[in-house]
């Protein structure tokens, strides 16, 4: 691909406080950006600003209500929103509406040929978050919102999402559950939080088929996921032809995460990535863009994540 933009906040970007014991803080995005510099590739990327989404965008995904009660709840000084381990603070709103406007901004970059890839490292994470309910330390589902967007703005009909952090998507499996033109693609350590993502759960309605959950259980690790990519992904995405693809790009399925009990090496993301660049040219998709989801340890999260990059930027 070679031209790959990124996004990540800016000094005056409102910002998304966690308590200092939190796994999901901010210090999550420096260890990346760090990385990216040591390994020299920090300046193989393009940056762009990213703007808030509008509360239109916003609400293809969710009710006016909800998005209307994270505004008072975060102006208000709150310190926790809808469950005790989503945090919040006074600019987690705007944090909020800049990451899902960050990934808007890329799948602009992208359709518009300016880029071939994308990547977000902005907070709150997504995709936990429900039409009316906060959850797993997501307000709004910017990948959702994303998906949405490519449909309506961009004319794009199917979008596929891969979701490979160690948690299920429950939020944007929900989003496009009777959808036929969101495919929706996980895998995910299985039983383990939210509960959601059984591989019996396939969509509804119209939209049947288009969601194809793969359980892992714990300890399972790069053979599995290979497996699940290879044997399963690729031949969905074959008959499914997506036109884009967005990635929930958490990293907390890596061995050393303390969130989950996968045994992700951080070259199998690289790998993984692979495989989706090989999806996009086998289908014409337009382009990759992914979203920082999961992924809590200082090493191997930004490890993970330079394998990300690195296979987005391979010729």
């Amino acid at each position: 691909m070679g031209r790959v933009a990124l996004a990540a906040a800016a000094p005056a970007s409102p910002r998304h406080l966690t308590g200092p014991h939190h796994p999901e803080r901010p210090e999550r995005v420096d260890w990346i950006l760090a990385r990216l510099e040591s390994a020299g590739l920090l300046g193989r990327l393009t940056r762009v600003d990213s703007t808030p989404a509008s509360l239109d965008a916003i609400g293809e995904i969710h009710e006016a209500g909800y998005v209307a009660r994270v505004a008072d709840a975060c102006a208000a000084g709150g310190t926790f929103f809808d469950s005790m381990d989503t945090e919040i603070s006074t600019g987690s709103y705007g944090a909020a509406l800049h990451a899902a406007g960050a990934a808007l901004r890329l799948c602009d970059e992208v359709v518009a040929g300016r880029a071939d890839a994308g990547m977000s490292l902005m907070r709150p994470p997504g995709h936990h978050a429900e039409r009316t309910e906060a959850m797993g330390f997501c307000l709004f589902n910017s990948v959702a919102v994303a998906a949405r967007t490519l449909q309506k703005r961009h004319g794009l009909r199917r979008v596929l999402i891969v979701d490979w952090d160690v948690h299920h998507g429950n939020g944007t499996q929900h989003a496009f559950e009777e959808d036929p033109d969101v495919f929706y693609f996980s895998t995910h350590q299985w039983p383990h939080y939210p509960g959601t993502g059984a591989a019996r759960e396939r969509g509804r309605g119209a939209g049947l088929g288009t969601t194809l959950n793969v359980p892992m259980a714990a300890g399972a690790g790069d053979e599995e996921y290979r497996r699940a990519f290879e044997e399963q992904l690729v031949p969905a995405a074959a008959a499914f032809r997506p036109e884009f693809i967005l990635v929930s790009c958490g990293f907390d399925a890596h061995r050393d995460d303390p969130l989950g009990g996968i045994l992700l090496s951080e070259g199998m993301y690289g790998e993984m990535t692979r495989i989706l660049r090989r999806i996009a040219a086998d289908a014409g998709a337009r382009g990759i863009v992914s979203l920082l989801e999961g992924g809590y340890h200082p090493v191997a999260m930004p490890a993970s994540a330079e394998a990300h990059v690195r296979a987005l930027l391979e010729d």
